[in-house]
Parts: C-alpha cells; structure tokens; sequence
C-alpha cells in the first residue's frame, strides 16, 4: 500500500536528490547571494539559504515515505544501481527499505530544525557561510550513509561526517574545543582505519561490496574464521561511532564543547550511523562472526548502561560541579547500550527494539541538547550547581513552558511507558529474554536483568535533575523591568553564546520564544506519537529485520 502512487523513476530520483542535493547546497551556500536573497545582510542570506535547501530535502524525504510501499517494507526501493569503479566492481547503489527510511527521516527533520534554530540563535563563531556549509555536507554524508548499498560507497558517506563536525566543534564551540575536536576525529578515524580493512576483507573473500547481494548470500560464501575477523574489525569501527563502552570517551567532551545544533546532530543523527552498520552489514553479512561475538557485545552494552547512568547520577548530585550537557552525553552511552544489547540478542524482537530505541533516542536527546543549549543561553552556563544555586533554578516558575518541556524530555528519556523511549528499552529486554539460537539463554537473562536495572537508575538521575533544574523558589527581587529582560529574536541571526561565557546570573528568563517553539515543538509530537502508535514504526522495521535475519528471504 502506498499513500500516492509514485513511479519508479520520480522515487529513484527523489532519493538521489535527498542525498546530492545538500551537498549541491553546501557549494552554493560559500557562493555570493543572489541579488534578490540577499536579504538584511549577507549573513541572514546564507542563513536562510540553510533552511531553505534542509527544507527541500525534508520535503523531498517525505514524499519518499509517502510514495514508499508500505506493503513491502522488506523490499528495497527507490532503486539506482550504476556501474562506478568497473576495475573493483564499486557501484552507485542507492535504495530504502523499512529500517533505513525511519533514518532518513529522522535525519532530514533534526537537520531542517537545527538550520531553523540557527537562523534565529547562530552559534558565535567564524562565517555563517562555513557554518551553513559544513552542516549541509554533513547531512549529505548521513543521509548518503543511510541510503547506500555498496559497502565501499557505505565508508565513505561514512567517513564524509567527520570533517564537518570536527570543524563544528573546533571553530563554533565552547570551552576546550579544540582537544575535544582533536579528541573526536583521533578515536573516529582510527575506528575507520580499522572498520575499512574489515570492508575490504568481505568484499575480497566475497567478490562483491554489493550489501544485497551480501545480505542474501548470508555469509554462505565467507567461511566462519574470515566472518569472525570481519565482525571485529568492521564492529570496532562501528562500536566507536556508536559509542560503545569502553571507546565512548570521546562522546561527553565532544558534546560538552559543542555547539546547541552541534550537540543535536551528534547525538540525533551521527551516533545511529554506527548501530546501523551493524544491523545493515555485519548482522546479515557475517551472522556466524556475530554470533561468536553477540555475548561480548551484550557485555559491553549492559556495562555501558549501568556505567552511563552511574556517571550521570555522579554529575547530579549536589557540589560535583557537573555540566547538564556532559550528563546529557553520558546518558547517550547508556541509551545506545540499550540498542546495541538488541542487536547483539540476533533476534527479530531485540533487533526491532534497537532500531526503535535508535530513533527515540534521536527524537528525545535531540530536544534534551536543544533544552538545555536554551539553558545555557539564559543563564550563561549548563554547570548544574550554578543552575541549582540555593534556592534551585525553579524554571517553573520563571519559565514554565521551558521547564514543563525540559521535564517532558526528562520522563520521557527515562522512558516512561506511553512515550517513544518505551518500546525500544522493553523490546531489547524482550529480546535479551529468549536470544537467538545457539547464544546463551542464562548469560542473555542476566544481560536483561542488569539493563532492567540500568532503566532504574535512569530514572534517578533523570528525576534528580528535574528537581534541581526545574523546581525550587522562585526569588521575589529577582524580577527586571521589561527593557532589561533578555531580548527576542525574532528580527534575525543572533550569537547564541555558545562559544563565549555570559553572566552566571540572569535573574529573569524568557520563556520559549516562537522560533525555538517551532524547532521543538516537532520533536516533542513525534516522542509523543510514536510512544502512543508504536505500529507505525515496527510496521516498517519487522519484515525487514525478518528477511535480513533469515538471509534475504521474506
């Protein structure tokens, strides 16, 4: 069933223009204005050229979806297969199924939001130009990476991210940009050194890079030693992006320095790039190496919940100075561990709820860094004991639509039943339960029982930052004439702060201006909708992950 009917040749053509067309944007953006997009200034021309081209792609996005046969979500479509590297047997080969059309969209809405958002609220920094320019190629490189289906072609839109987002974090970031920039693209492309040998193995051994091919195949043509070291190559390169623990240290100093968009990409879409790869190539193409490893990833994964959440309850609690955008960060370790135990359980059960855990996390994290970026422009700091200050930060009562969102963002990362980050935590526990054949049904119980425990203490941390940022006294003198409150804005581009320190104190807050309503109020719908009609999203990703487990076979 398809919404409106589409041909073949208007899908494959809208696919190609949701991958190219950022990139075509991003040449455009560093090109002078035309006369009449100039607009008030240069600055508020390429702004807007931002929004606009993000725009088009999410517009393009969703005439995708709705062409998509939702009847047969298991069958790639919107396909381009072109001959590229004949020599390699390299293709342009582009296509959507049920698993990778959710990201898609998941992609192409954070990134419209953040150009949105940064129209209003820029980040203080070098050129709008180069800002607006790196944040459409790292888009292409996302979108890219979830559309392609040739694994030479997977690691470079794979690889294509990591310079744009080095460059966001070095020139429009915060306090120790720099080591935090160095620290990410040190740990990523040393992953990648490693995941393209594993790439190259496969394709060697196999004789194609082509992923369907692979996918159907189902290792048959990759004796088991060859998939074991594919697996812990390809997996560590994968296992750094996502973060897994113990390679995930790059991730809090990276969110912490980063811009408020910065912070919202990293988390909503580039760490879905790494379990990704893992459901689209190693789950398929390497099952034996998978199931020889899925014990230790499991492992690794439950660590890294109870290990996220620890590190978070150490940074709420009063007098640890602790940074709400670094606990935000290290909440992401424990969420993403949640999904890789999903896929690390090789079950149709487990697998749905990691990429259902995989976009709630998207949707929810990205609204948490929005909140908090909008914090931190309001207070002049994100440093919890600052924020709490005696009487705490009691934004219900400064700011009650800001606090009443930031509390929403909060029960629902905890994963409170009725909202998106539900399903995917009690499907992956589901999953954990009953593992797949020949992996160890009590090390996979225990597995759960700790990740059960892991949701608990998610919800301490959760619960402790809600009462110190969003309750507390209200101070009577606290109040500022209208002239001094802080300014709106809505007439165009503003320095959000994020690279510079203001006034610790900023005793009366504005509330949730338009422009950042509408960044969020998409996100705050979504969470909502998918926790209520989980079916929407399991109806596209079951008969997938059911015909990629069972080796290209409906």
């Amino acid at each position: 069933m398809t919404v409106i009917d589409i041909s073949a040749s208007v899908m494959q053509f809208l696919l190609a223009f949701v991958v190219v067309a950022p990139l075509l944007g991003a040449v455009a953006a560093l090109l002078p204005a035309p006369p009449g997009l100039k607009g008030k200034n240069p600055d508020q021309a390429v702004l807007r050229h931002g929004v606009t081209v993000t725009g088009a792609v999410l517009i393009a996005t969703i005439v995708l979806a709705v062409g998509f046969d939702h009847d047969h979500p298991a069958t790639m479509q919107a396909s381009t297969d072109l001959s590229w590297i004949p020599a390699l047997d390299v293709r342009i080969h582009l296509g959507i199924d049920g698993i990778s059309l959710p990201l898609l969209l998941l992609t192409a809405l954070l990134t419209f939001l953040c150009a949105l958002y940064s129209y209003f609220k820029l980040p203080a920094g070098p050129s709008p130009k180069a800002f607006v320019a790196l944040v459409l190629v790292l888009e292409s490189g996302t979108l890219a990476t979830f559309a392609v289906l040739d694994l030479l072609l997977f690691f470079l839109a794979f690889e294509m991210v990591l310079i744009p987002m080095y460059f966001l974090i070095a020139r429009w970031g915060g306090g120790q940009r720099q080591a935090a920039a160095w620290k990410f693209i040190l740990y990523t492309l040393l992953g990648s050194v490693v995941m393209l040998l594993g790439i190259l193995l496969i394709g060697l051994k196999s004789g194609t890079f082509d992923m369907v091919a692979l996918a159907t195949d189902n290792g048959r043509g990759l004796t088991t030693s060859v998939q074991v070291i594919a697996v812990l190559a390809i997996g560590l390169g994968l296992a750094v992006k996502t973060p897994m623990w113990p390679l995930h240290s790059w991730l809090p100093d990276a969110h912490t320095a980063a811009p408020t968009v910065g912070s919202v990409l990293l988390a909503g879409v580039l760490l879905k790039m790494g379990t990704y790869g893992f459901v689209r190539i190693l789950l398929p193409v390497a099952p034996d190496g998978m199931r020889t490893f899925a014990p230790y990833l499991a492992a690794f994964a439950v660590v890294g919940i109870v290990y996220g959440s620890l590190a978070c309850l150490a940074l709420a609690r009063t007098g640890a100075k602790g940074d709400l955008k670094r606990l935000i960060a290290y909440s992401s370790v424990g969420h993403m561990g949640f999904v890789l135990l999903g896929i690390a359980t090789m079950t149709p059960t487990g697998v749905n709820g990691a990429l259902f855990a995989n976009i709630a996390h998207g949707l929810i994290t990205g609204l948490l860094f929005f909140l908090v970026g909008a914090i931190k422009d309001r207070y002049g700091t994100a440093d919890l004991d600052t924020l709490a200050g005696a009487t705490g930060a009691a934004l219900y009562g400064r700011a009650p639509r800001l606090g009443a969102l930031l509390a929403f963002a909060a029960i629902a990362s905890l994963g409170l039943p009725g909202l998106a980050g539900f399903w995917g935590e009690m499907l992956t526990l589901f999953g954990a339960y009953s593992p797949a054949e020949g992996l160890s049904r009590p090390a996979f119980r225990t597995f759960m029982a700790i990740g059960a425990f892991g949701t608990l203490l998610t919800a301490a941390y959760m619960l402790i930052v809600v009462r110190r940022v969003c309750m507390g006294e209200h101070p009577p003198h606290s109040r500022l004439s209208p002239d001094d409150r802080a300014p709106q804005a809505a007439d165009g581009p503003q320095p959000s702060g994020d690279a510079g320190a203001r006034p610790a104190t900023t005793p009366q807050l504005a509330d949730i201006q338009t422009y950042e309503a509408a960044a969020w109020t998409p996100l705050a719908a979504l969470t909502v909708l998918a926790g209520l009609w989980p079916a929407v999203l399991l109806g596209l990703t079951d008969p997938a992950v059911q015909k990629l487990l069972a080796g290209g076979k409906s």
